[in-house]
């Protein structure tokens, strides 16, 4: 035998133990803070800055915003003051923006009786789609011209890589992927845009989790409820700017709550169908810089806002009409509509719910911008779509049809949990491949925004809250 092998297969054993232990955790963290910490002693010894105290400033920063006991609370804070300015700044935009619809339709409807047209055209053409139409841009176009320019001004400057920093931890506790942070964050904008962007996730098993998990991130299209139904009954009793102040706080909360179930579900996932060790994730801190306030403006309203409200469009055109149909074609006593809400209405009411809200999110399905015009058109026993003049007129409007704070809640709860749209899960099958998946990125939300709100429901009713 030649003497050299043993000594061979000795040096083999010394590398396994070697890379079996920088397997560890801790081992691994600290080869990598050697590999930076030398680095950094080289970049020291062979470079000079003219401005020392500049190259010093992200260091500082970092030290706050990163921090173990001040990282989450910055964060929160940051997250809080977007919602509060995309609330207190869409108000009025969005009053104006319905006054100016409300005023064109009635020259509309001047016009349709000028040429004598047929009420059923001026019902589909102006009180379904028009109507269906200029809600969607009244509602949806000031909070997404305030927050994704907002938002985009943070990543600019560099903040959201300190957030995938501080949620790292979070995530591979939960056995997911420190950039399943960045991809839940694009879904702020828009969750079928945060599908594909789970592309940067390498390991197959920590995409998939981003993937099914993503949808419990409020999306742009839910925003409109969530803002809508805090300001008219969790903010109700205060007024001016506390009543912003607590819409803001109640979207976090729901946030927070998204981000929760996110976690929880990531976690169930990585114990039972995506079992797996989770991979490391070294993340290298961009400096932070001035951003290009104008330009980011700029783009992010023409790259962003434009283009989810384009899509929105397109989708609430159809389903304005659609509804109007349903709600105007009649079965006996009752409209083709409201046969419908009849059979729903038993299974909504032990939700918390009734059955024009679920009809709207059942009809809502191609995109979740239309889920409150078709719950509106639904309650009006014309039809028609409610011209938007205050808010008094509308939450009398819900009253009218037996909300409380229950219904209220559950319907914000189950906006925030339940199925992914129709454009996200066409996206998750493109990049899936597989019904399964689709179909388990459908089921998983339903399954919990039922549960939840049936929960929330029967516990309410037992105490006697409502």
């Amino acid at each position: 035998m030649n003497p050299s092998i043993p000594s061979k297969r000795d040096g083999l054993k010394t590398l396994l133990n070697q890379a079996q232990a920088l397997s560890d955790d801790f081992t691994r963290d600290e080869v990598i803070a050697q590999i930076h910490q030398t680095g950094k002693e080289i970049c020291h010894e062979s470079i000079r800055y003219n401005d020392a105290e500049k190259m010093m400033r992200s260091e500082k920063l970092d030290r706050i915003l990163t921090s173990k006991i001040w990282g989450f609370p910055i964060m929160l804070a940051m997250l809080g003051v977007v919602f509060w300015i995309t609330i207190a700044g869409a108000n009025i935009p969005s009053s104006m923006l319905a006054e100016l619809f409300s005023w064109i339709e009635g020259y509309l409807t001047l016009a349709f009786k000028a040429i004598h047209a047929p009420d059923w055209l001026h019902g589909v053409l102006v009180l379904g789609l028009y109507r269906g139409l200029g809600w969607v841009v009244s509602v949806m176009l000031p909070p997404m011209a305030i927050f994704f320019p907002v938002f985009a001004l943070l990543e600019n400057f560099g903040y959201l890589p300190r957030v995938a920093f501080n949620m790292d931890r979070l995530f591979k506790g939960a056995g997911g992927h420190g950039k399943q942070s960045l991809t839940m964050a694009m879904g702020f904008g828009c969750n079928a845009a945060a599908i594909m962007s789970t592309r940067i996730i390498e390991s197959p098993r920590e995409r998939m989790m981003a993937i099914l998990t993503n949808n419990f991130v409020p999306c742009n299209g839910r925003w409109p409820t969530l803002i809508l139904l805090a300001s008219l009954f969790m903010a109700a009793g205060y007024t001016g700017g506390a009543q912003t102040l607590v819409t803001a706080s109640v979207v976090m909360g729901m946030v927070i709550i998204g981000i929760i179930v996110t976690l929880a579900v990531s976690w169930a996932l990585s114990k039972t169908a995506l079992k797996g060790v989770p991979t490391h994730y070294t993340l290298e801190l961009p400096p932070y810089r001035r951003p290009k306030f104008w330009d980011t403006i700029l783009r992010s309203t023409l790259d962003k806002s434009l283009f989810v409200l384009k899509r929105a469009i397109i989708i609430a055109a159809p389903a304005g009409v659609i509804t109007w149909i349903l709600a105007n074609i009649m079965v006996g006593d009752m409209s083709v509509l409201e046969h419908v809400v009849a059979f729903l209405d038993p299974f909504a009411k032990a939700l918390g719910l009734d059955g024009f809200i679920l009809m709207a999110f059942i009809l809502g399905l191609p995109a979740n911008e239309i889920v409150l015009p078709i719950l509106l058109m639904g309650y009006l026993s014309t039809g028609a779509m409610l011209e938007i003049e205050n808010l008094t007129e509308l939450k009398q409007l819900f009253l009218d049809h037996g909300w409380t704070w229950l219904t209220a809640l559950n319907m914000m709860l189950f906006s925030l949990l339940h199925y992914p749209c129709g454009t996200t899960l066409v996206n998750i099958y493109k990049e899936t491949k597989s019904f399964k998946w689709t179909f388990l990125s459908f089921l998983i939300p339903t399954v919990l925004a039922i549960g939840v709100t049936f929960a929330i429901a029967q516990i309410a009713r037992a105490m006697g809250w409502v």
